[in-house]
């Protein structure tokens, strides 16, 4: 694959770079910045960063059918104009868990909003375990609870036939996949599809392509992987300049590039000099497969 280029696309480094999501629209990549606390949008356009700050940690962002996004910010799921810059809350969840926050979310294809909990982090993947659950956001801004003892709730995704929902606890080492009903919303029989190599270590943000392969970002692991969800097989590993690889999706004009976030949190004077771009985002281009467009928020 000599064909794939990697490039980097900012010149500032988020604490916790996350949830890429392209904007069409606004010819644009969303992501966020946990620790940050700031919704940051590149222009592919004017290859600028421009950055909402937001008073608590913003762990996904998504569109919305009527536009502008919404986004989790601590426990809450709101709304951000951006514009604007106004955050208007929509619901609250774990109310009785003050130490949790909000991971990694996404909008399923018939336009609920998934997104899972976990406790605030001592450092980087240590935290109390099991405190954390999945959760759904319903266009009528009601919300359904999946299931709890999640420590790290984290990349998730849907089969191309919408049969099947991808999901990564990160601390389980594994990639799993659950039946899907498209018309409730509701998930079961869970399943390990893929258990992570030592060397990929902690699996992180995911998407899919149009081939109906998984892409997952290895946080520690300084790579995304692409697997197939029918044999349980790594395909192909594509190796980035960072360790701490956070996410991924597809975007630009006909989704063909990757957009890949990262992280500098934890990482201390020695290991940055070493690693001159981490938290950056990066433009992967010649995978030579293409990306399934992010769905809206319907709410």
């Amino acid at each position: 694959m000599s064909s794939v280029k990697i490039e980097c696309i900012t010149n500032e480094g988020n604490r916790i770079g996350e949830s890429p999501v392209w904007d069409e629209k606004e010819s644009s990549l969303l992501y966020v910045d946990i620790a940050g606390r700031k919704v940051c949008r590149w222009s592919s356009v004017s290859k600028q960063v421009q950055a909402i700050s937001v008073d608590a940690p913003v762990s996904s962002v998504a569109l919305r059918k009527s536009g502008d996004y919404v986004i989790t910010l601590g426990t809450k799921f709101a709304a951000l104009k951006w514009k604007e810059q106004v955050v208007t809350t929509i619901t609250e969840v774990d109310k009785d868990k003050p130490n949790n926050r909000f991971n990694d979310g996404k909008v399923d294809p018939a336009g609920r909003y998934f997104a899972g909990t976990m406790a605030e982090e001592i450092r980087p993947a240590v935290l109390e375990r099991h405190q954390g659950a999945l959760y759904t956001l319903f266009s009528d801004h009601s919300v359904v609870k999946h299931f709890d003892q999640v420590d790290i709730s984290n990349g998730l995704d849907w089969s191309l036939d919408h049969k099947t929902f991808f999901y990564i606890d990160s601390l389980s080492y594994s990639v799993d996949a659950f039946d899907y009903d498209l018309q409730t919303g509701e998930i079961g029989n869970r399943r390990s599809m893929y258990k992570l190599e030592k060397e990929e270590s902690i699996p992180d943000g995911m998407c899919i392509d149009t081939e109906g392969k998984l892409w997952v970002a290895c946080y520690n692991g300084g790579r995304v992987i692409r697997l197939d969800p029918e044999t349980g097989k790594r395909l192909q590993t594509v190796k980035l300049p960072v360790s701490k690889t956070t996410s991924c999706c597809f975007g630009g004009k006909d989704y063909s590039e990757m957009y890949v976030t990262s992280a500098t949190d934890g990482m201390d004077k020695e290991y940055l000099a070493q690693q001159p771009q981490a938290g950056r985002i990066f433009k992967i281009t010649g995978l030579g497969v293409k990306g399934v467009p992010p769905y809206p928020f319907a709410g």
